[in-house]
């Protein structure tokens, strides 16, 4: 399994869930397997996401559209504030990393 993880300011977090969810079959098409979003306990403005992939080609996949035609397009993603910061994780192998 493998994770896209974006983190970025919202201007109003109703506003900006609104447009999150106008994306759920995008997502679902893009191979989504499950998804979170949290907000940190002491910034109520600022949002994390994480989306599951079963690749990274497919998360690789999924950010390039975020970044062409929502991220882009500010009718796409009305309460984005600033630019995302994004990366994709992959499981640790934490056996070979000399941990058990």
């Amino acid at each position: 399994m493998h994770t896209l993880q974006i983190e970025h300011a919202v201007t109003d977090f109703d506003v900006w869930c609104a447009a999150f969810d106008r994306f759920d079959d995008a997502r679902a098409t893009a191979g989504v397997r499950a998804h979170r979003v949290r907000r940190p306990v002491d910034d109520p403005a600022y949002v994390v996401i994480e989306l599951d992939f079963d690749t990274a080609e497919a998360a690789g996949g999924f950010l390039g559209f975020l970044q062409s035609v929502v991220w882009s397009a500010p009718e796409n993603s009305p309460a984005l504030a600033g630019t995302p910061r994004t990366r994709i994780l992959g499981p640790a192998d934490l056996v070979s990393a000399g941990r058990d």
